[in-house]
């Protein structure tokens, strides 16, 4: 049940203060449109920050082309063991420690060397920069979503314009 006077839906809650609606929206379309990254690695940070933001509607939400990329329902359902599952590369298997760490343990990312020199053997900063936004994003809208329980029953069908 929402914790405010809204529609249960995904976004009714962003019309109560228009312009920050619009600012979420144009940094989603940003995220979801034009990061640069590739899908398998978006949906993989996706994923395990939904998983730490316990938001239902963000663990349950698919990119409408995820099969033709390799995003499956195995490739979601063996996040919670990317260590050892076989599903990763190592590549997003550092999106996924990235993106761990940054939901459940940000300064300790502050201060590891032996993790940024990682980073960068996969990541150039551009990339980089590109993930910790993405990150801030469902970070930020999941833990609102969740906290305010709104849209925890949709299920939401992403359409990344640009999937890579």
């Amino acid at each position: 049940m929402p914790r405010i006077a809204v529609e249960d839906t995904v976004g009714d809650w962003l019309t109560l203060n228009p312009a920050l609606g619009a600012g979420l929206g144009a940094l989603s379309n940003a995220v979801y449109n034009h990061s640069g990254l590739p899908m398998r690695i978006l949906e993989a940070a996706r994923m395990r920050i939904a998983i730490a933001n316990d938001c239902l509607t963000c663990r349950n939400a698919r990119q409408s082309r995820g099969k033709e990329f390799g995003v499956d329902e195995a490739f979601y359902d063996n996040i919670r063991e990317w260590r050892t599952s076989a599903g990763y590369s190592h590549r997003e298997r550092m999106a996924i420690e990235y993106a761990e760490r940054f939901s459940l343990n940000h300064m300790g990312l502050v201060d590891d060397e032996d993790f940024w020199l990682r980073m960068h053997q996969y990541y150039n900063d551009a990339d980089i920069v590109s993930l910790a936004t993405c990150c801030s994003l469902w970070l930020g809208a999941g833990r609102t979503a969740r906290v305010l329980d709104v849209g925890q029953a949709c299920q939401l069908m992403l359409d990344s314009v640009t999937p890579y």
